[in-house]
């Protein structure tokens, strides 16, 4: 069992979704009440139920045709029975086109240096995540530098700098204004000259639809393959879980506009719209990786879709 498979990491999680779980369990209770048996009417409710908690319309379609086979194959599905069919149902078809992460992904040996490239429009949780995914690789026993490319905006550097000397690793920076693919250039050229293993670049988060920002991206890549052909590993996109659907828009832009491989979803202890997770993770080719479920420097977990949707039907919470 790695980083990520202890009872404390699974009672944080709970934790985190305190407000997620509430939220649709008290919807679920008034959609089935009366009921003794799954039917029609049941199966109306429960898709306005999942759709209205931000799981989006093209996930809870597939998650209520899946229940009506279940439902039509056994004949008669007690209320009782809704629960359990529906956590089988959900993590079943997350399964079907997400790739498991393995819990000692920190522990694993990785091209080096392993580089990632963060993306993501501003106040989604970027710098934090950042920091805590420096932290993770540093409790590993990796090594690890910051490039401060993000260089739109001062406190963006200036934050980046902060979690650096929180997590005690380096941190490459330029002044404001600087050109972001020089600064990730420096970051790579530093992780290659001091044999540093995880590399891990901050990019700007302005408004996702700017066709200048995807070309910036696009000059950060090419500029790094030049010391490193691989370069980047990973391009992390971060999305807010509380901005619901928009979190989906936002990853829907960024997954055709650019080589997004990974997603970490932040701010799930502070929103009922935890459910776009779910969403998300069955819509996109690419892997929900992290999940953000509270605000110490801890609190960042590798997504296990199974444990997330147990914990997320779970009513002893």
């Amino acid at each position: 069992m790695g980083l990520f498979g202890t009872k404390k990491n699974n009672d944080t999680l709970s934790s985190g979704l305190n407000a997620t779980r509430q939220s649709l369990l008290s919807k679920l209770s008034r959609a089935i009440v009366g009921k003794s048996k799954v039917d029609d009417e049941v199966l109306d409710n429960l898709e306005e139920v999942l759709i209205s908690s931000d799981v989006g319309v093209e996930t809870t379609i597939r998650v209520i045709e899946r229940i009506e086979k279940r439902v039509a194959k056994d004949k008669f599905v007690g209320i009782s029975e809704l629960d359990t069919i529906m956590k089988e149902e959900i993590a079943s078809l997350l399964s079907d086109n997400q790739n498991d992460v393995a819990d000692n992904f920190f522990e694993s040996e990785l091209p080096k240096p392993y580089v990632i490239l963060v993306v993501g429009v501003n106040g989604v949780g970027k710098t934090t995540t950042i920091g805590k995914l420096a932290n993770r690789f540093k409790k590993a026993g990796k090594t690890v530098i910051l490039g401060a490319a993000d260089t739109f905006r001062a406190a963006a550097v200036d934050q980046l700098t902060i979690w650096s000397e929180r997590v005690g690793v380096e941190i490459v920076k330029q002044g404001m204004g600087a050109d972001p693919a020089s600064v990730a250039y420096d970051t790579v050229a530093a992780a290659i000259a001091r044999n540093v293993d995880v590399a891990i670049i901050d990019t700007a988060g302005r408004l996702h639809n700017k066709v200048n920002l995807m070309n910036e991206l696009t000059k950060i890549k090419n500029v790094m393959r030049k010391l490193c052909p691989d370069a980047p590993h990973e391009v992390l996109l971060i999305l807010d879980a509380s901005t619901g659907q928009n979190a989906f828009e936002q990853a829907k832009q960024f997954t055709s506009a650019t080589e997004v491989n990974a997603l970490a979803v932040t701010k799930l202890d502070g929103t009922a719209k935890g459910g776009v997770v779910l969403g998300i993770c069955e819509h996109f080719k690419v892997p929900v990786k992290y999940i953000g479920v509270g605000e110490k420097i801890d609190d960042l977990q590798l997504f296990d879709k199974v444990e997330f949707v147990e914990r997320l039907f779970d009513k002893k919470g």
